[in-house]
């Protein structure tokens, strides 16, 4: 199982919201690069970006700083937030050098183009799936539709998807912990055949020990993403490494 640190963006910062609240702002660095150099040099492979300025206009907006983490990094980073047209999709993977996007409200809004999307990019494309009380929320949190998350996912099955990256919104930047509802819903997903992406509400060391020994068991829950977690200091990036290296 990965672990990928978190980096959302809003005006070019790096902040976290708490359960997508746009008005619950913590500013944790004015540097998203140096931000993502400091995660890749503790051992992160992958990194986690969301352009919370795009999620809310609806197209990418922090290109340049996410062009900027890329560069720094060196290693491969998935971004969401505002991937709604191929237009976008295009600008992240051939231009600016995502290595994956993540699609979550035009996945349940236009099903039809999501599809030929995944088609046309086998394996880059993630389905976002953001939930409350198990159904889909979208346009950066701020509807819920009266969709589950896991009928959603029956839809794309079938499909060369990266991954579904599964965020409960309830526990999002709340620092509580996983649950153990969301962490059956997780499983539901990865029982489709899809590879998983926890996110949302890992806080202890003890959630990601409880995470890693889940995918143990069921390897396609491959992942699990650390945000404000890591900026307060209730997880050392290194440490949970290891937990996830001794769950092996």
């Amino acid at each position: 199982m990965q672990l990928l640190p978190a980096i959302d963006l809003r005006g070019g910062q790096c902040v976290r919201l708490r359960q997508g609240d746009y008005a619950q702002e913590t500013v944790f660095g004015a540097d998203p690069a140096e931000m993502a150099l400091k995660w890749v040099q503790q051992g992160a492979e992958r990194l986690h970006l969301v352009d919370l300025d795009g999620a809310k206009a609806g197209h990418p907006i922090n290109i340049e700083a996410i062009r900027r983490i890329v560069a720094a990094a060196g290693i491969p980073c998935q971004l969401g937030g505002g991937i709604r047209d191929a237009a976008a999709i295009r600008l992240m993977l051939e231009e600016v050098g995502i290595d994956r996007v993540i699609v979550g409200t035009q996945a349940l809004k236009q099903p039809e183009w999501f599809r030929q999307m995944v088609q046309d990019f086998p394996g880059q494309l993630c389905l976002g799936l953001d939930a409350r009380d198990s159904f889909v929320a979208t346009e950066g949190w701020l509807d819920v539709s009266k969709v589950s998350a896991l009928e959603l996912a029956k839809k794309y099955a079938d499909l060369d998807l990266a991954a579904v990256i599964y965020t409960n919104i309830a526990n999002d930047g709340m620092m509580q912990g996983v649950d153990r509802g969301t962490i059956d819903d997780m499983l539901q997903l990865a029982n489709l055949g899809l590879p998983v992406i926890a996110s949302g509400g890992v806080t202890t060391l003890a959630d990601v020990r409880t995470l890693a020994n889940e995918s143990r068991t069921q390897p396609k829950l491959i992942a699990a993403i650390i945000g404000r977690a890591l900026y307060e200091g209730t997880i050392q990036l290194p440490e949970a490494l290891q937990v996830v290296r001794d769950a092996r």
